[in-house]
């Protein structure tokens, strides 16, 4: 029972991210390339980063032209935020993968 006890200390001590919070984090989306697909994954990120400026994304297309990548370096204020971002972001039918 103490072993057990001891666990449950140390995962209350155990923190959800590593991240120190305020800080800068990439967010990197890849899909289909569409016109409208740069501009939508902008206004999700923006709505979960108000204060992400737009012009700074990184885009990218793959070799063959068909994929997009984009990077949004957002302010990251806390892990809920992030979670909501991702959650929202893999939910979108363009969105292939969001890391």
């Amino acid at each position: 029972m103490n072993e057990d006890m001891n666990d449950q200390a140390n995962d209350a001590e155990t923190p959800d991210t590593l991240l120190e919070f305020p800080c800068e984090f990439p967010v990197k989306i890849m899909g289909e390339r569409r016109d409208d697909f740069a501009q939508s994954m902008i206004a999700i990120v923006l709505r979960h980063a108000p204060d992400f400026i737009a012009e700074s994304v990184e885009m990218r297309a793959s070799s063959g032209g068909k994929y997009l990548s984009i990077t949004c370096t957002i302010r990251a204020t806390s892990k809920p935020q992030l979670d909501n971002l991702y959650r929202e972001l893999t939910a979108h039918p363009l969105v292939k993968v969001a890391l």
